[in-house]
């Protein structure tokens, strides 16, 4: 049986793709090493490797609360992920459209912008 931390790597490496892992852990330092290790093991080997919902459920719901909460910065990242979790623009407006009316117009409005860009911006790659 594979450890949290080999089991969050798979599923990381599934989700966001090896050159996203691949920048994460170049990037990676003796002083940030402990985070690095938690977020693989608790998000990726607990959470994301779970399967009682589905990776595109849980890209939507991922999507949902860190434009609720303000986390702007990993929306991004998470919309890139879309690609390999299945859930399509649909899906990724539709949960900014329950950003909207639970949590605030501003914060869906600013991740709609976001995910625009970066979907305009995965399409230019193709």
């Amino acid at each position: 049986m594979a450890s949290k931390l080999e089991l969050g790597m798979q599923t990381r490496r599934a989700v966001l793709g090896d050159a996203h892992v691949d920048r994460a852990g170049a990037a990676t330092t003796e002083f940030d090493q402990p985070f690095q290790t938690l977020i693989t093991e608790g998000a990726w080997g607990t959470l994301w490797a779970d399967d009682t919902i589905s990776r595109r459920e849980r890209s939507m719901l991922t999507l949902a609360l860190l434009a609720a909460t303000g986390n702007f910065d990993e929306i991004p990242m998470h919309i890139r992920a879309t690609a390999n979790t299945g859930a399509s623009p649909d899906d990724i407006m539709q949960a900014f459209l329950h950003v909207a009316v639970y949590a605030g117009v501003p914060r869906a409005n600013h991740a709609i912008k976001l995910a625009k860009e970066t979907l305009a911006g995965m399409e230019a790659e193709r």
